[in-house]
């Protein structure tokens, strides 16, 4: 876990590069163009790096960001929709898959991604113990928790909705089950069925929602992964408010840059020039400080760690003595951390994760130009 979070910063400013320009090159190709298919792989393996990087910073704890309100029910639906799911079935056509999801299903403060990917690791575990076919069960429903419990984990007094995947495979031995969410405890072959993380990724999700997890199995049997998710009353959010259509354009706003990756500070003046901002850059908090001086800037994209010198959070509380008003976005390759947090409670505006894609960059920029200063 040390070592995941010690390194993950700087893979995402490496991946960086590999997944922000073959995105701006996509958008200068014609869909026939020889090199169109070549760098839009480019494009998906970059994601798909990042995505791994994102499972480590999960299994440290530092992964989640919960900020949102979500349904279960809904998120269910999209993965059985889902082309993930689709090649499930077709690699396992002798599984029967079955579902019963409640239609009332109450909402949670949840990370859509992290539960997508719970659901999806458990899933594909549940088939992958039945390769001579059987029946795999989704089930959601709400409960009440009136006494503490606990199997595998203890499941406190509460309102949660739950989730179940229940298999009636091989089973797992009271070794193996004990060892089951540890990283890289795998009977898969490495390399060959994912990384060894899928359950630890689990096990480190559910604790960052304050869930509980509860597994029963016996061989010859089967086996049934519990979730339980404290309910909420707060409702959805609308997202029909939300434009999918246009990536929103500046105007010549002039907006400052920190960061001490040379390439990422490229990256960043090529996509919002080619947004429409007028960018200057620097490479310290000391050099941003300087330049607040002498000029000011519509918002400040500022990288929270920054060595040597002054971070992301200090240079933030400098630039509000200069400017008490200064909007700011906070860029990082970690997720969100408490110093993340702090420079938000100060006035931040938005946080923004590395590495990032033009799209992500225009809508967050042009939420925080429009917003009202806290």
């Amino acid at each position: 876990g040390t070592l995941a979070g010690g390194v993950a910063h700087d893979l995402n400013n490496i991946l960086g590069g590999v997944v922000s320009y073959p995105e701006l090159l996509l958008q200068e190709l014609d869909e026939n163009d020889n090199y169109y298919a070549p760098l839009k792989t480019i494009h998906q393996s970059g994601l798909k790096a990042a995505a791994i990087v994102q499972d480590f910073l999960t299994l440290t704890r530092r992964g989640v960001v919960i900020t949102e309100i979500v349904n279960l029910r809904e998120i269910l639906h999209d993965y059985l929709g889902s082309p993930e799911f689709a090649n499930l079935c077709s690699f396992f056509p002798e599984i029967e898959f079955r579902h019963d999801i409640d239609d009332a299903l109450m909402n949670i403060k949840g990370s859509y991604h992290h539960l997508s990917k719970c659901i999806m690791n458990l899933v594909t575990n549940a088939a992958e113990a039945l390769p001579d076919g059987g029946t795999v069960v989704i089930k959601a429903e709400n409960g009440y928790v009136d006494k503490p419990f606990g199997n595998y984990d203890d499941v406190e007094e509460g309102e949660y909705v739950i989730l179940s995947i229940q298999d009636n495979g091989a089973g797992i031995s009271k070794e193996d089950l004990s060892k089951i969410f540890e990283p890289f405890y795998t009977k898969k072959v490495m390399g060959r069925s994912g990384t060894g993380l899928g359950m630890s990724v689990v096990w480190g999700a559910i604790k960052d929602h304050n869930g509980y997890i509860d597994v029963c199995s016996e061989q010859g049997k089967g086996s049934t992964f519990t979730l339980y998710f404290p309910a909420s009353r707060a409702a959805l959010q609308d997202k029909k408010l939300e434009s999918k259509l246009k990536v929103p354009l500046g105007n010549g706003e002039k907006i400052l840059v920190v960061d001490d990756i040379e390439e990422q500070r490229l990256i960043a003046v090529t996509m919002l020039e080619r947004l429409g901002y007028s960018v200057d850059v620097v490479e310290s908090g000391e050099e941003a400080l300087r330049a607040m001086e002498t000029c000011d800037y519509e918002v400040v994209l500022l990288d929270m760690i920054m060595e040597p010198g002054i971070d992301g959070l200090d240079t933030y509380k400098e630039i509000l003595k200069i400017k008490p008003d200064q909007k700011a976005i906070i860029a990082s390759g970690f997720s969100e951390t408490e110093r993340v947090r702090s420079a938000m409670a100060l006035g931040a505006g938005a946080y923004i994760k590395k590495p990032y894609g033009l799209e992500k960059l225009a809508v967050t920029v042009r939420a925080e130009l429009t917003a009202e200063k806290k």
